[in-house]
């Protein structure tokens, strides 16, 4: 089966033989298209990850502007934008300025990004962190990853390596943050941590420690360790992760 990036080439190979169905259907609405090229019966037959990024966005849409579908809507906001991703995390102010957009497709857009956080969380605390970090590390990396600002993490593990809590404890610019090791102790004795998971992202997108990276986590493990507390590993995000525990680096 072949799918169409541009609604024209869709349109013309349904109606070339047609040249009045042809000018009527470019501006055709969805329902009128074949059941197996609607974007939602595509994905009820064929999966989510069958669709592309413009199609995955017109459900969400539901519903075009005057004279546009969801689809050809959803991707006037994708070049429009950039990239999915930046629509997901791009402002009230600047999500709002595109038309078709507005306060209550922004706060639905909000409500399902929240779901999608509160989805991994939960899997996070179902797991072992240490014997399955997969669901930890995606956690943090949609924690993190989008902050424009430097933002130091600790998840708090009981002695069964399951999570108690994650708390964000220090705040910076695009370039750092200060992390003070007594207050990292004091939270992680509050919080009854048995061991801990570093983390802190990195604004450039660039996930490769610095050395200010690999000493600030030597001193944490220090001053720790003087309470019976472990450092299992620390977590840098940017565009991908990076695991000192990977790197032998812990």
């Amino acid at each position: 089966m072949l799918y169409f990036n541009d609604k024209e080439a869709y349109v013309k190979s349904i109606f070339k033989n047609d040249p009045f169905k042809l000018t009527k259907g470019l501006d055709m609405a969805i329902t009128d298209w074949p059941i197996e090229e609607r974007p939602r019966e595509k994905l009820l037959l064929n999966g989510a990850s069958s669709l592309s990024d413009a199609e995955l966005l017109a459900i969400f849409l539901r519903t075009g502007i005057k004279g546009v579908s969801a689809v050809g809507l959803a991707r006037q906001l994708l070049t429009n934008f950039g990239s999915l991703r930046a629509l997901l995390t791009a402002s009230k102010t600047e999500f709002c300025t595109h038309k078709g957009l507005g306060d209550a497709k922004f706060a639905q857009l909000q409500a399902v990004l929240e779901m999608s956080n509160r989805h991994l969380s939960e899997g996070m605390k179902r797991n072992d962190c240490l014997t399955d970090p997969t669901l930890t590390i995606a956690y943090l990396h949609s924690q993190l990853r989008d902050r424009q600002q430097e933002v130091f993490a600790c998840v708090m593990l009981d002695n069964q390596n399951r999570v108690i809590v994650y708390r964000e404890m220090f705040y910076g610019t695009i370039d750092g943050a200060s992390v003070y090791p007594r207050e990292v102790v004091k939270q992680a004795l509050t919080d009854n941590a048995a061991s801990v998971i570093l983390a802190h992202n990195h604004p450039s997108g660039i996930a490769e420690p610095s050395q200010a990276d690999i000493q600030i986590t030597e001193r944490l493990k220090k001053a720790l360790a003087l309470v019976d507390i472990r450092v299992l590993d620390h977590v840098i995000v940017g565009d991908n992760t990076t695991c000192f525990s990977e790197r032998g680096l812990i």
